[in-house]
């Protein structure tokens, strides 16, 4: 499957090594003690690993170094419910491409919540002019399950030529909206869009040519779907689902 290539909005990342301080989370995770500049793909590039890794920290701080909120929405969102978010993105040099996306979202799984709030808030402004929402599909997010509600932002708000930051966006989603949203990410990156993605699952991070960088204990590595933890883990599962369980359950 050949697929079209588009200009990158972020290129690479670096950290600031003549202003690192000693002992400052999150730097003392293992991915920043080994460090090497990471490349992204101008279409899609995952970020998976195990939880403690470090994934969502390092799409935060890229998320807040190119200018969005700590807990998500567009670049026009700026909101704290909870200030809980590390300082990353003052150690980072985020190298940027040539053009610029017209679309920009930064999705968490985590603070979703938060943001659907936020646009119930700013939509009551009775001088707010064009209601948020109908950017979302025009239904309230918190009237929505969860699932329905992620899909409704990468379904409606979600408009091409963007960049977009996913941290663990299946985490209410099932294998079929999975399988949906790989769908959606292709329309997508064929109208010029780049995706950054966190996640831990398999069917998600199978978008041909993307680039999966493996975060471990001891740091980072380029892999293929088939060499992450997540894919040999379900692999061994199913392919010997009765002998696995009988050692687990022991």
């Amino acid at each position: 499957m050949k697929l079209t290539k588009h200009t990158q909005y972020i290129r690479s990342l670096r950290l600031k090594e003549e202003e690192l301080p000693n002992g400052t989370f999150p730097l003392t995770l293992p991915i920043f003690q080994q460090f090497r500049p990471l490349y992204f793909h101008p279409n899609v590039t995952y970020i998976v690993g195990e939880n403690g890794m470090g994934k969502s920290t390092l799409l935060e701080g890229v998320a807040v170094n190119v200018g969005f909120n700590a807990e998500g929405g567009t670049l026009n969102f700026n909101f704290s419910s909870f200030d809980s978010h590390s300082n990353l993105d003052e150690y980072i040099r985020v190298s940027k491409g040539t053009k610029r996306p017209r679309d920009h979202f930064f999705f968490r799984a985590e603070t979703y919540y938060n943001v659907a709030s936020n646009i119930e808030e700013m939509d009551q402004d009775p001088y707010g002019g064009a209601k948020v929402i109908d950017g979302f599909g025009g239904k309230s997010l918190h009237a929505q399950s969860h699932g329905e509600s992620f899909f409704a932002a990468f379904m409606h708000r979600f408009r091409g030529k963007g960049l977009y930051i996913l941290d663990e966006p299946e985490a209410a989603l099932s294998p079929t909206r999975q399988l949906s949203m790989l769908a959606r990410i292709h329309e997508l990156v064929e109208q010029g869009s780049q995706f950054i993605i966190s996640t831990h699952s398999p069917l998600l991070m199978s978008y041909p040519e993307a680039v999966i960088i493996q975060l471990t204990e001891h740091g980072m590595e380029k892999v293929s779907l088939e060499e992450t933890e997540h894919y040999t883990t379900m692999k061994q599962f199913f392919d010997d689902k009765d002998r696995l369980l009988y050692h687990l359950l022991q």
